[in-house]
């Protein structure tokens, strides 16, 4: 059995994600402008765009490995990193910033122990800084998955995620 379609357990099981992956690359091969749907239905499998995929794509469409990087960098809606089950999104624009957003992202990274663009080692959290959320009557904001949480301060942090652990 090709290694390439093993899950990463290390057995002898074929990895579904990937077979649909190369389904989808298939679909788009001989399509102009395939690279972003193709992106977009591969990190929608994997919840990410992990790089042996890529690789996989850049060979089937014919697309250097530096353009899909500078796709894939580009759009804020790809990640090249696995995502956490809870992905929380503090917004930094105007409003929020100015009454304390970034307090709230210094302490859910005090207690999540992790930066801004990384995820906690248990896959749980995800952290990201986000532009304007369309809550700014709300300031400062933050999301977790669909959940928006206004007028909030570093002290309601740890509360909010106990609801999450």
């Amino acid at each position: 059995m090709n290694q390439q379609n093993c899950c990463c357990c290390g057995g002898n099981q074929v990895d579904e994600r990937l077979e649909n992956a190369k389904e989808v690359i298939q679909k788009y091969k001989d399509v102009k402008g395939g690279l972003i749907p193709v992106l977009h239905q591969i990190q929608n499998i994997y919840g990410y765009l992990p790089e042996d995929v890529l690789k996989i794509v850049s060979q089937e469409l014919n697309v250097p490995m530096s353009e899909i990087y500078g796709v894939a960098s580009f759009y804020s809606y790809f990640s090249l990193e696995p995502k956490g089950e809870h992905i929380i999104r503090v917004c930094l624009g105007t409003a929020c910033y100015v009454k304390g957003a970034q307090g709230l992202i210094d302490r859910l990274s005090k207690e999540l122990g992790i930066e801004v663009g990384k995820t906690t080692a248990d896959g749980k959290f995800t952290l990201e800084a986000t532009r304007c959320l369309g809550a700014c009557g709300l300031a400062p904001v933050m999301v977790i998955g669909e959940k928006v949480y206004g007028r909030l301060t570093p002290e309601d942090i740890p509360n909010i995620l106990k609801e999450y652990k």
